[in-house]
């Protein structure tokens, strides 16, 4: 399984994908509680492979998410950027707008939750489109 993970300060994405492309979790997270979220995903999925964004504290991160799961699991990083507008544009494909929102025309349209979820999913989607599965 693989991990995606979009860091940030107050609050990180977090996936959990197959290699076969399957998504089995996707949560916004407060910081504060990632340890034990991915901790307690780590014992559901048995994961072996952590994919994260390369901006926005990604550094401190990736030495954290070691500490958490495991030195032996691999961390990746993957460029992210314009991922936070695919992420947009995927959150109204997965929860199509209605009422009147149906009618803002979608460049305009803002997700009304934060969209660090889709994000790890993409993150995962671009490590998936360049590796060799």
């Amino acid at each position: 399984m693989i991990l995606g993970f979009d860091p940030g300060r107050d609050k990180c994405g977090i996936a959990i994908m197959g290699k076969n492309r399957q998504l089995h979790y996707h949560q916004v997270i407060e910081s504060a509680k990632i340890t034990t979220t991915i901790a307690t995903l780590n014992e559901q999925f048995d994961i072996n492979l952590i994919v994260i964004g390369d901006q926005t504290t990604s550094k401190i991160w990736q030495q954290h998410l070691t500490e958490i799961i495991s030195e032996k699991i691999p961390i990746i990083k993957i460029d992210e950027r314009y991922s936070s507008l695919e992420a947009r544009e995927r959150y109204w494909q997965i929860y199509p707008p209605r009422g009147f929102v149906r009618l803002i025309p979608p460049g305009m349209r803002i997700p009304p939750k934060p969209i660090d979820d889709i994000v790890a999913i993409i993150l995962i989607e671009r490590y998936l489109n360049i590796s060799q599965f």
